[in-house]
């Protein structure tokens, strides 16, 4: 028997594909929000800094995940090779503008003071 109702015509399947193709398309777009971003830079002082994916962090950050969690470490027959990591270097973004620490040249500590309590 023949389907009667609109679900198997060809107009809704067509709808069907195309909430799926932008779905796909928003999804796995490098830039969405559920991409990395543009521009990955740490915060320079007064933050912490945020979720980064480890693509962003190394140029192998698998093989380094594997080492730490010890993944294939006691393997007899073929021995995990150890593999030096290749980490990125991040540029860093500065929010605030920090006046320079000023430091007394010659440092002096006297042992036989006591702070000032109130």
């Amino acid at each position: 028997m023949a389907s009667t109702r609109n679900k198997n015509t060809r107009i809704n399947y067509d709808i069907e594909q195309r909430n799926f193709d932008l779905a796909n398309r928003y999804t796995f777009n490098p830039n969405s929000a559920y991409g990395l971003a543009s521009n990955t830079q740490l915060p320079d002082v007064g933050l912490n800094p945020a979720q980064i994916p480890l693509s962003q962090l190394s140029h192998n950050p698998v093989n380094i995940e594997s080492y730490l969690l010890g993944i294939d470490s006691t393997n007899l027959v073929k021995p995990r090779i150890y593999e030096k990591p290749q980490l990125k270097q991040m540029d860093s973004v500065r929010f605030i503008d920090r006046m320079p620490m000023v430091m007394p040249e010659p440092l002096v500590i006297e042992k036989d003071q006591r702070p000032l309590r109130k």
